[in-house]
């Protein structure tokens, strides 16, 4: 669907692309990775016609409808259902021109029309995604415009999906999520019938979404088969064998030059030293391929550390007269590692802005331990500084007694070395700023360090470096994030901020994830939810444990299937990695297809696991 052929392309003076060629099979869900600033939103910007190559060409698919999310969010009196409905531009025109046609055949036109492109369900399926991304049947009928920029963006978003493009182009799509509508959109994306090429830092994503890798580096693209593990595993193992390449070319390099000096103003030997320097001529050098270091994070041990940091008993927490969380009974330790879970709107960053001392109790107690101190990680932290000063003056106003030494020594245990130390803030990338909070936020050797998304500008490799950091900390954390992969690396305790409290959450992100599917799939009326009597819950309670053993045959009937299945999958997946099968482009698309369908069915039946695994738990949990 998508040829990228030599292209070369430079912005600012510096070169993006040097003659870089790819392509993007229809039907193939694409991830494009890289590290920060090597080109990934530029390509997506070329590629949907924003801006043009300087040589070679792109092409795509003629006919092809490119969907793109857009730049600013959307705003009207529409709500956000017709807005999402307003997406499908044939069907809005075609009900349009229902309204106004009353010849018959005309009309009847028409209606095929809306048949064919089954027009009737939109409605349902327009909900649904909109449900997916977090708005209930409330929020759903408000206008567009009462929504904050972030719930607008996830409106534009929901439009994008149910216009079902044929070519879906997103470029770090949960930046406005939290973590509930990333599972949802994981799941979406995963079953996506389209071409989908896809910019994310989110490892969870790039694990389960996918079926090819698509590497920048150095101007170039290079293709992987499979997630994005195994591309880092195939990319470190390709990176490990060209440095021995490199080494034995510089080894027989070294010997062929030592002969020549040796012999080359001897006359018996002079004939054969003229021989090897025309074949050092002739040699091309193996070059050997680097890998770009990420700087590390390093948080300082805390001046204090003693348990507990926190308790809160019976408070409650809120803005002016409106309480948001109540019925706090809590307690924070030294060595907790806290996950909070919860939809946006349910009162996280209200309870982080608590345990911060940002905002009062309105009932209730919240004692600390001594001179414990809290280092905050606000999401709006990096949007605060002041652009024109560095990074060494806003940490001089945090440790005013610092010497430039000290702060300099902080800011390089957070990557910020050199001549980063010293650039406005304006000039330095989304991520560099990331780190200048989590450096600002350390300066007092905090004991609990509260992270409200502090991945959201920080590519994977700097989240990698966060993942460390974070291990190494000898404090407490409570951490907020809609990246799965640093919740499970860096917690082991998860709490759940919903219905207005926030409680221990027994167990682990696979079973959060089947509890909001059946959350979102419970059944409404009127659109209320049902509430059931304590006799129809007894009822469904003892059905449920009647039919444990026929849940659990079907688990083992399911593992059975995904083994199976896998097996396939890792076959095509061998052919898929042979360099020839990009020649034949009839059964490239046969593989691609067999292994969308294969990857769905797996997702299906992981679901239905999930689900009747959490049943399970769930009816053996003591009431």
């Amino acid at each position: 669907m998508i040829h990228i052929n030599n292209i070369v392309y430079r912005i600012g003076g510096r070169t993006l692309f040097e003659g870089a060629s790819a392509r993007v099979v229809r039907g193939q869900r694409t991830a494009l990775v890289g590290q920060n600033g090597t080109g990934k939103s530029t390509l997506i910007g070329l590629i949907a016609g924003d801006a043009d190559v300087e040589a070679g060409d792109i092409t795509i698919r003629n006919g092809t409808h490119i969907g793109q999310l857009a730049q600013e969010p959307p705003s009207g009196s529409e709500s956000a259902l017709d807005t999402v409905l307003a997406a499908d531009v044939e069907r809005t025109a075609l009900m349009e021109a229902a309204e106004k046609t009353s010849e018959g055949l005309k009309l009847a036109e028409i209606h095929t029309r809306l048949a064919d492109i089954d027009a009737h369900s939109a409605p349902a399926r327009a909900a649904s995604i909109l449900a997916g991304l977090g708005f209930d049947e409330a929020a759903q009928a408000k206008v567009v415009d009462e929504f904050s920029g972030g719930w607008r963006m996830r409106i534009a978003l929901a439009a994008l999906l149910f216009s079902a493009p044929d070519l879906l182009l997103l470029d770090e799509p949960t930046n406005h999520l939290d973590l509930e509508a990333v599972m949802w959109l994981e799941s979406f994306l995963s079953t996506y019938s389209g071409t989908l090429l896809l910019v994310s830092h989110d490892r969870a994503i790039l694990n389960r979404v996918p079926q090819v890798i698509l590497h920048l580096d150095g101007g170039q693209l290079v293709s992987y088969s499979g997630t994005y593990d195994k591309f880092e595993a195939t990319r470190l193992a390709r990176i490990e064998q060209s440095r021995k390449l490199h080494s034995r070319d510089q080894a027989r390099r070294k010997h062929m030059q030592a002969m020549v000096d040796r012999f080359r103003y001897k006359a018996s030997k002079a004939r054969q030293a003229q021989s090897r320097i025309k074949a050092l001529a002739r040699m091309k050098p193996v070059a050997a391929i680097t890998e770009e270091q990420t700087p590390p994070i390093h948080f300082p041990e805390p001046s204090v550390l003693a348990s507990p940091i926190m308790s809160i008993d019976g408070a409650a927490v809120g803005y002016g007269d409106t309480t948001i969380l109540s019925n706090l009974n809590l307690r924070i330790d030294a060595d907790d590692r806290i996950g909070l879970l919860g939809a946006n709107g349910n009162g996280k960053t209200t309870f982080a802005r608590l345990l911060a001392g940002e905002i009062p109790l309105q009932a209730g107690s919240f004692a600390s331990g001594k001179k414990a101190k809290v280092g905050y990680f606000a999401q709006e932290m990096t949007d605060t500084f002041t652009v024109s000063e560095n990074a060494l003056w806003h940490l001089g106003k945090r440790m005013p007694r610092a010497t430039p030494e000290k702060l300099r020594s902080h800011l390089g245990s957070f990557g910020l070395i050199q001549q980063k130390a010293e650039l406005p803030v304006g000039e330095l990338s989304g991520g560099e700023r990331s780190r200048l909070s989590l450096a600002l936020i350390a300066a007092d050797a905090p004991a609990l360090l509260i992270l409200d998304e502090p991945t959201n500008h920080l590519d994977i490799d700097s989240r990698g470096a966060l993942v460390e950091a974070l291990n190494d900390f000898l404090g407490a954390i409570i951490l907020i994030s809609h990246d799965r992969q640093i919740l499970e690396l860096c917690t082991d305790r998860l709490w759940r901020v919903a219905n207005g409290g926030v409680s221990p959450f027994n167990g682990d992100l696979d079973a959060y994830e089947a509890l909001t599917r059946q959350e979102r799939g419970e059944t409404r009326t009127n659109g209320k939810k049902e509430v059931r009597s304590k006799a129809s819950k007894r009822r469904a309670s003892a059905e449920s444990r009647a039919a444990e053993a026929e849940n659990r045959k079907r688990i083992r009937s399911h593992e059975t299937k995904i083994e199976r299945l896998a097996n396939e999958r890792d076959s095509i997946d061998a052919e898929l990695a042979l360099p020839e099968i990009y020649e034949d482009a009839d059964k490239l698309t046969v593989l691609t297809r067999k292994r969308s369908n294969i990857e769905a069915e797996i997702k299906s039946i992981e679901n239905d696991w999930l689900a009747l695994t959490a049943t399970i738990e769930e009816n053996e949990r003591p009431n």
